[in-house]
């Protein structure tokens, strides 16, 4: 496992950069595939991950750190920016934007813009077509601030163990990440549905893989018993049944490693593989790409609605956020270093 000190590595990100709904596979049953994920050599599992200075402890922790964020330029997409701007801002306010692109088109006080009655709210959206030119069908969508809920430091501090338990698991620990950056980022919590933990599990598959869920214990409260769940039903359920999908349209020879696959793997993680054949067969891909995803993002078919299209979007969004804030980290630990 490759250790670099934080002021070594945000440089390259610097340098690179400029170039809820359901959860967890609900009602998935584990499947025998044809497709079985490959064995992979500890090594293998560790390439993405690095070490960064933790300037309260001054030890060094493991972050995964994935370049095709910037190879492929999605931190340059409308959409993630949205998503990212949302992640910054208070409760308080809420960004209005066309559904169709993500352009943030006004930025609104929810005190105010809930004592509007529905008339004002119509007549304000009109106004907002007509200023930007656009169709009078086009979707207007009001979303809140989500700073309270993407608390990224808090997250941080699971990394660690998260990325040991997956690699331990013989499961990519990019997931792991992943997952603890936006299922409950700020502190255990239950869904409306009931998917609860730092991996946000419902019950079903978290009895599955061997925890204790009662009245008396709930172990998805239990970080390594929850990792350990997570990281199961990935290399179980999640992967093996993405690449049958991918296999029925016929898409072969997958690279476990690229970008595209491991955000479908994470649709399929949170909507279930189900509602991600349906909605994955509504545009029959022909070859694996980051199209795949984007096409997702605006696909609209039985179970796989708006929250489904977001999810992989909101991955995208907090690791480059997360990315942005070790960059600010690196720089201050530079100055106090040249002082």
């Amino acid at each position: 496992m490759r250790v670099l000190k934080l002021i070594a590595l945000l440089p390259l990100i610097l340098i690179l950069s400029s170039g809820s709904g359901s959860h967890a596979n609900k009602g998935d049953k584990d499947k025998t595939s044809n497709n079985k994920q490959d064995e992979n050599e500890p090594l293998g599992l560790c390439k993405n991950v690095v070490g960064v200075l933790n300037p309260q402890t001054n030890f060094n922790e493991n972050y995964i750190f994935d370049r095709q964020l910037y190879l492929h330029k999605v931190d340059e997409l409308q959409n993630v920016k949205y998503w990212r701007a949302i992640m910054n801002l208070h409760q308080d306010t809420a960004l209005m934007c066309f559904a169709n692109s993500r352009e943030v088109i006004a930025k609104v006080c929810l005190k105010d813009w809930n004592a509007k009655d529905e008339l004002c709210k119509k007549e304000f959206k009109d106004s907002l077509r007509t200023l930007y030119h656009a169709d009078t069908s086009s979707r207007v969508l009001i979303t809140a601030g989500k700073k309270f809920f993407y608390d990224f430091d808090k997250a941080s501090l699971n990394f660690q163990r998260g990325i040991h338990c997956f690699i331990e698991n013989g499961v990519d620990p990019w997931f792991a990440q992943a997952i603890l950056l936006i299922e409950s980022p700020n502190k255990l919590q239950k869904s409306n549905v009931g998917a609860y933990g730092s991996f946000q599990l419902m019950k079903d598959v978290a009895r599955m893989y061997g925890l204790k869920v009662n009245k008396q214990i709930d172990e998805r409260a239990i970080f390594e018993r929850s990792a350990y769940a997570a990281s199961s039903l990935l290399k179980n359920i999640c992967i093996p049944n993405t690449l049958k999908m991918l296999d029925s349209l016929k898409i072969c020879d997958v690279n476990q490693d690229e970008l595209w696959f491991k955000l479908l793997v994470m649709h399929v993680y949170h909507a279930g593989s189900g509602n991600v054949q349906k909605a994955l067969f509504s545009f029959a891909p022909s070859e694996g790409n980051m199209d795949i995803i984007y096409n997702l993002w605006k696909t609209n078919v039985g179970y796989f609605k708006t929250q489904s299209q977001n999810y992989s979007q909101l991955v995208l969004a907090a690791m480059l956020e997360m990315n942005t804030r070790l960059d600010l980290r690196s720089k201050q630990l530079l100055m106090a270093t040249n002082n």
